[in-house]
């Protein structure tokens, strides 16, 4: 009878759904899971589905023992053979263990070269600014990520979309911010690359200091190869002050761009950028700018004028500008003028938005333009710096 229980227990666990065993893997640490991917070969299957590995959690605490692998051993491990699979990564390493470069130089490359589909990386206690990691140490640990995130992230996107578009793809993107602001990303032909083969792609954001003439000829060519449904819409650039924006991106190239991609909208976000001459590199006639966002806060000692942003660049775009947004801080210089006559030369817009320096007597002039001419501009919101404020909505 014992034996007959025994085997009835055995044939119970073995009939289990694979739904069922992969329910209970989840909830072994990794011992245990070692020993249940040794019982059966149906186990053993059952162990290597890509749903128990999503997640994976490293805590490197440096203690060293004889009878099992090192930390920074299993990790690499992990990475070679389980990295295909991971989708999210949380590491502690506290910043006394720095002896051992094994999770920088191995496990990142590893998980790189495998090209993890990760979706979300947590590292946590470095404490870079601690006097015990070297400056050696510590260049070596932030190049190591940057690489990383910068070349292995990208290509895992890349390389994911390529073998299941267009049953499934990432039709929006927004790499504002994914990148340091001192990077000339613009000098990098990977990311041009990587974005040339997403294939869907219907919404990009990203830093201007990403933009080129490489960058605008890859996403023309890969909208040519998209279907007419997947190509281009929205493209947001956000530009400031303390990012790199000093590169010369050819007009020609936002023409060949728009002519591509007829529907396309660019939406265009200017922080701190006070300089004529490179609002003039940026601002390109080429263009299909629909929407203009601008914060300038300034002084008469920065030798700086937003009068030749509102008469000569922005009214290039008259046939295409629809929201405009200025926060203007000219407490010394009258702005009304050019403005009402920015307002009057854009024949598309629909919403304006001003913080600035204005006389009262100015609204009165903007309605009575919304009334006489400009029966799309539907909403105007002005924000006086001298605590006047309107908010006008209409049909």
């Amino acid at each position: 009878m014992h034996r007959e229980e025994s085997t009835q227990r055995v044939d119970g666990w073995a009939s289990l759904p694979d739904v069922c065993l992969r329910h209970v893997f989840t909830f072994l640490p990794d011992h245990d899971r070692r020993s249940a991917d040794m019982v059966c070969h149906h186990w053993h299957n059952v162990m290597r589905s890509p749903s128990l590995w999503r997640y994976r959690f490293f805590h490197f605490n440096g203690r060293l023992s004889k009878f099992r692998q090192s930390e920074y051993c299993s990790a690499v491990t992990y990475a070679r053979y389980l990295g295909p699979y991971l989708e999210r990564l949380d590491v502690c390493h506290p910043n006394h263990i720095i002896n051992d470069k094994s999770f920088v130089n191995e496990t990142l490359f590893g998980l790189r070269r495998v090209r993890a589909p990760l979706r979300s990386l947590s590292i946590v206690r470095l404490e870079l600014n601690r006097s015990a990691w070297t400056l050696r140490l510590r260049n070596s640990l932030a190049n190591c990520l940057i690489d990383f995130l910068r070349r292995g992230l990208l290509s895992a996107l890349s390389h994911s979309q390529s073998h299941l578009y267009p049953r499934c793809y990432i039709s929006s993107l927004d790499l504002v911010g994914f990148f340091s602001g001192s990077l000339h990303v613009y000098q990098d032909s990977s990311v041009p690359s990587v974005l040339c083969h997403l294939q869907g792609l219907t919404n990009l954001s990203l830093s201007y200091s990403c933009l080129s003439d490489e960058l605008l000829m890859a996403l023309r060519q890969s909208r040519n190869s998209s279907r007419d449904g997947d190509r281009l819409q929205t493209f947001s650039l956000h530009c400031s002050s303390n990012e790199s924006h000093r590169q010369v991106v050819c007009g020609n190239s936002w023409a060949a761009l728009a002519s591509t991609c007829p529907d396309l909208t660019v939406k265009l976000t200017v922080d701190q950028v006070i300089n004529t001459d490179r609002l003039a590199r940026i601002l390109q006639r080429e263009i299909p700018l629909t929407e203009y966002s601008m914060t300038a806060f300034y002084s008469p000692d920065d030798d700086w004028s937003p009068v030749p942003l509102l008469c000569n660049l922005l009214p290039q775009y008259r046939r295409s500008l629809q929201f405009l947004t200025l926060d203007l801080s000219n407490c010394n210089e009258s702005l009304d003028e050019e403005l009402l006559e920015l307002v009057q030369v854009c024949e598309r817009l629909e919403q304006l938005r001003i913080w600035a320096f204005l006389e009262i007597r100015t609204v009165g002039r903007l309605l009575h333009i919304r009334l006489t001419q400009r029966t799309l501009l539907n909403k105007i919101r002005v924000r006086n710096k001298d605590q006047f404020r309107l908010i006008l909505h209409t049909r």
